[in-house]
């Protein structure tokens, strides 16, 4: 015979459970969440980690930053921007093997980690600009006219390299703003290329920091 008053839980709980259609939806409303998020973060906004200070004081290292991606290709001098440095100033191919650079790959998405081969730097000099270090007193000149670079770090030489470069249509002339603590374009002087990193390997531009909490604020162009 069976105990009623062990039956009725049992009861109880059927009638608590979804419907195969419901759960049907619950499903298919996850998978579109979960689209949805995948695309903007491909196509409209990206979190990164910043792995180094050679970004010092503007970003800092283990920053996380919201990169935002539409537009790009064109940055506009005085950018901050993250791009792909395989090629230029990092090695197409890192040596690690595929397990290594697939968990790299997703700890980056997820913001936890730094992808390999990324980097972080400050746009100088755009297609036509004419970038040289350095004049009299020291200073960076773009088209003659010496930048004013309240973004550098405290006690930094504007650059201990000289150069004197054309920047071409499609490239762009980058630098670290901790310039003593930065590989960057003057790190590739005399290879090919000449230190100018391709425009279509850009990324996204830096937008604000989301992370440590009191380091949370926009940045502007």
């Amino acid at each position: 015979m069976t105990n009623s008053s062990q039956a009725a839980p049992a009861a109880s709980d059927t009638k608590r459970r979804l419907p195969p259609r419901s759960r049907r939806l619950v499903v298919v409303a996850l998978a579109i969440a979960v689209l949805i998020v995948i695309l903007v973060r491909s196509l409209v906004l990206e979190i990164f980690y910043i792995p180094s200070g050679s970004m010092d004081p503007t970003l800092r290292s283990h920053d996380r930053v919201a990169v935002w991606r539409p537009g790009a290709d064109d940055p506009h001098r005085g950018d901050v921007v993250v791009f792909d440095g395989k090629g230029s100033l990092a090695p197409y191919d890192s040596g690690a093997n595929w397990l290594t650079e697939t968990v790299s790959d997703l700890g980056s998405w997820l913001g936890l980690g730094t992808r390999q081969g990324v980097y972080v730097k400050r746009v100088i000099g755009v297609a036509g600009d004419h970038v040289t270090c350095c004049s009299a007193d020291g200073r960076i000149t773009v088209n003659g006219e010496p930048l004013d670079e309240p973004y550098v770090a405290p006690g930094d030489k504007l650059s201990e390299t000289p150069f004197d470069v054309v920047v071409p249509e499609g490239r762009m002339w980058v630098m670290g703003d901790h310039r003593s603590d930065s590989v960057d374009s003057r790190s590739l002087i005399g290879s090919p290329g000449g230190g100018l990193i391709r425009t279509n390997k850009i990324i996204g531009r830096p937008v604000a920091v989301l992370w440590p909490l009191d380091r949370m604020t926009r940045i502007d162009r």
